[in-house]
């Protein structure tokens, strides 16, 4: 176990908030609850919440929470519930509803939702029905033992998020209804015991390059020029350059690089853990060009993905690709597409009363990384909202035969029920 994860800090006991003040979560309700969210066939696309969201917005607002529904497209509406507390900040859970497609014959278990022994199978059921079952439990449990939270306690229940599309966090955050000091969304970050809080996120560009050349019959390509030939030479030098090039990565990074490439090292090795954060990635997405086998083509597409670690602004990097293509004729950028990665201090309230509250609940170290992507947690931090990605799962997202335990939902309810007062504590 690497010394960069940070364990359960001992001398956090003095400002531990009074553990009997805490209502205790059922695992049998957030199973029971998970179990339910399963049950709607919710797959983007086509991405139709609006049944469950109707049926949440019920239920939330029959607890007594503040409800809204909030949407741009009716069919992917989100709904917004608030429960107030004792201080007047506010501490906000999201979770999306909508899961990637399946093909039930793939499967040996229920898609929609069945429990054997100590798991839960379905699709989304650690991405991330699972999770936000527990995050609505959280809620309901404080209502349960009508206890008012320590701070206000929000939660944004969202559609879309699959895709990228706008109708989900976008809709919201453009209507301004979002109104929160702090933000943690039920992504899994945990699985096969390597636990972690995702604190960061990595921005992107996407290029679309495309290349002219001049057609001639395949029996005499010297009277042509190869488009592919031209597109795969400029692709080569993009694809060694920028990854060659090291990033200068924002002040106080260090600690969330070196807990990324820990979490990391297990599935990829060191080099290629620490490669992924230090310098750009580059993947050839897809590739097309040419009409017949017997024809040098006059035309050919690609576009290629570029990661970027938090912090990275993107303009330096275009100045590459830009660089490359000079010495390619004939290829040029069709279409340019970025976002710059977000990311949270390691010291911020959040992440230290994130990293806390689950170091307690299981004994265990829990790293603060990155992720290789980025989400909704962008959008967010990029709202002036800080933001986190946490919650017990399984390694199985997006694939057949999906499924959180009876343990993680357990955890994940502990966590979302104890954390209102951790993070209270930390910004008294």
């Amino acid at each position: 176990m690497s010394d960069d994860a940070r364990p359960p800090a001992d001398d956090e006991a003095e400002t531990r908030p009074d553990e009997e003040s805490i209502p205790a979560p059922s695992t049998e309700r957030v199973l029971d609850l998970a179990t339910e969210l399963l049950s709607f066939d919710t797959r983007n696309p086509p991405g139709e919440t609006r049944v469950l969201l109707e049926w949440l917005e019920g239920l939330l607002s029959d607890l007594g929470l503040e409800t809204e529904l909030v949407a741009t497209d009716p069919a992917k509406p989100n709904v917004l519930a608030t429960l107030p507390g004792r201080a007047d900040r506010t501490l906000l859970y999201n979770g999306h509803v909508d899961t990637v497609p399946f093909d039930g014959d793939e499967w040996c278990f229920d898609p929609l939702g069945e429990r054997a022994g100590e798991r839960l199978y379905g699709r989304g059921a650690t991405d991330m029905k699972g999770p936000l079952a527990a995050m609505i439990h959280a809620m309901e449990t404080f209502v349960g033992a009508k206890t008012e939270p320590p701070v206000d306690l929000a939660i944004a229940v969202v559609s879309d998020e699959e895709t990228g599309g706008s109708a989900g966090v976008g809709t919201l955050l453009d209507r301004g209804v979002v109104d929160a000091d702090a933000c943690v969304i039920g992504e899994t970050t945990c699985s096969n015991g390597r636990h972690s809080v995702t604190v960061a996120d990595r921005g992107s560009i996407w290029l679309t390059l495309e290349a002219e050349g001049t057609a001639a019959h395949g029996s005499r390509p010297a009277l042509g020029e190869n488009a592919i030939d031209r597109l795969w030479a400029a692709i080569t030098a993009i694809r060694t350059r920028l990854p060659a090039r090291e990033l200068e990565l924002p002040a106080g990074f260090g600690p969330i690089l070196e807990e990324s490439i820990a979490h990391y090292e297990p599935s990829m090795g060191e080099t290629a853990a620490r490669e992924l954060f230090e310098h750009p990635t580059v993947n050839l997405g897809t590739i097309e060009g040419g009409d017949s086998v017997n024809t040098v083509p006059s035309a050919a597409s690609a576009r290629l993905d570029v990661r970027l670690t938090a912090g990275v602004e993107t303009s330096e990097i275009l100045a590459d690709v830009r660089g490359c293509l000079a010495d390619c004729p004939g290829v040029t950028v069709a279409d340019a597409s970025w976002s710059v990665g977000t990311h949270e201090p390691v010291e911020s309230p959040l992440v230290e009363a994130t990293t806390a509250t689950a170091g307690r609940v299981v004994d265990a170290p829990v790293r603060r990384r990155s992720a290789t992507g980025g989400g909704d947690a962008k959008a967010f931090r990029n709202a002036g909202i800080p933001t986190v990605d946490f919650a017990f799962g399984t390694d199985t997202v997006h694939a057949v035969d999906e499924y959180i335990t009876v343990e993680a939902l357990a955890r994940n309810a502990a966590v979302f029920t104890r954390l209102p007062a951790v993070w209270a504590a930390s910004i008294a």
